[in-house]
């Protein structure tokens, strides 16, 4: 497929509250929204949302829509495009930036997925179009404000929650929660707040059955987590230090995991991801898919990769009205069933922006042709 025309859209998404974790806090969601346009005139629609500063990770917004601007486009835009892999090997030239890449990659499977008139959960082999999912929970200003958000949550239906959890927000908050849920599936994601000078802390945590502690440690690290997971029963989830295959590859080798949360902003896309997925398969790694806060379509493109096989735990996939008052994407993202989603039937990701809204929350585009 012959790359005819790409936007690029820098955009900002109000949030219905601030969202606050290790890293720092949210008021709105920064991100990058791609349309790639082929020769034949089908049209795919990719997204990442790395935030509007590098708290999570090193990248943020601003400097993602200057590399998709001045780098990646140019490179890409009149390419004749097979496949993700032929993609990712145009990019491998800049280094980083996996955010920009996944906005492109996305964008370029949506297209590949219309112009084969089939739904893209099907073209990457998801072995059912229905999902398990999961909900979560940011810092709150108390424990009793969180435990009415965890009652709700299982009134809803939900059966998997996660707590941020970061210094001035931790054992207690996790005691309080298990007394009042003993059954309830449960599990941490640190942030990368600790070091394993927090070795007593984290073995205090193995008696309460969490199912995980994710990203306990450095967000590039991978020895420090192996060797933390010797001395603790708690499995150990990498998040932040999966960046990309080889990551994965080195992680499962050296024990520094039990399983993987992908997400596919943070490995530079669909492509990579599904290689992630099938080296930790093979190493008999358990996955799930996770969240960046992403519209309608960022979400429609993770419950995709979610249908895959080794998706093997509830995965952070919210409704599209969670976190957001006017979703910049659409159609609405819902519950199919307790802790249950569908994917779309419907050729592509199914989810694509709402002109206006698009329009509204942009902060800067540009616009190339072949």
């Amino acid at each position: 497929m012959k790359i005819e025309r790409i936007e690029i859209y820098r955009v900002a998404m109000p949030l219905k509250e601030p969202f606050r974790y290790a890293g720092g806090v949210d008021f709105a969601n920064g991100g990058l929204v791609v349309k790639m346009v082929s020769s034949d005139g089908v049209y795919g629609w990719g997204e990442s949302t790395p935030g509007q500063y590098p708290g999570y990770c090193p990248e943020w917004d601003g400097c993602q829509f200057l590399v998709a601007r001045e780098f990646i486009a140019p490179r890409l835009i009149g390419q004749d495009i097979q496949t993700g892999e032929q993609l990712q090997e145009l990019l491998k030239i800049h280094k980083g930036n996996n955010f920009a890449k996944a906005a492109f990659d996305l964008a370029w499977w949506d297209l590949y997925a219309r112009s084969q008139s089939k739904p893209l959960w099907e073209v990457i082999g998801g072995k059912s179009d229905t999902i398990q999912v999961g909900t979560g929970s940011g810092v709150l200003d108390s424990t009793d404000e969180l435990l009415k958000r965890i009652e709700q949550a299982v009134n809803d239906g939900y059966s998997r929650m996660k707590l941020k959890y970061m210094p001035g927000w931790e054992i207690e908050v996790v005691d309080a929660v298990r007394k009042a849920y003993p059954d309830l599936t449960l599990h941490i994601d640190c942030n990368s707040a600790y070091t394993l000078d927090d070795l007593e802390m984290f073995r205090k945590l193995d008696k309460y059955n969490l199912a995980m502690i994710e990203q306990p440690l450095a967000n590039d690290d991978l020895i420090d987590h192996a060797e933390l997971q010797k001395h603790i029963s708690t499995p150990i989830c990498l998040d932040e230090s999966i960046t990309s295959p080889d990551k994965a590859r080195k992680a499962v080798r050296i024990g520094a995991c039990k399983w993987i949360n992908i997400k596919l902003g943070r490995v530079g896309g669909l492509t990579n991801a599904i290689a992630i997925h099938n080296i930790a398969e093979d190493a008999g790694v358990g996955c799930w898919v996770g969240g960046m806060i992403e519209s309608a379509l960022g979400l429609a493109h993770n419950i995709a990769l979610a249908t895959m096989p080794n998706i093997k735990y509830p995965s952070d996939i919210p409704t599209s009205s969670h976190h957001y008052d006017e979703n910049l994407s659409a159609p609405e993202i819902v519950l199919s069933g307790p802790s249950q989603m569908k994917a779309f039937d419907t050729p592509g990701v199914g989810a694509e922006p709402i002109p206006e809204r698009l329009e509204k929350m942009t902060v800067e585009k540009k616009i190339f042709s072949a």
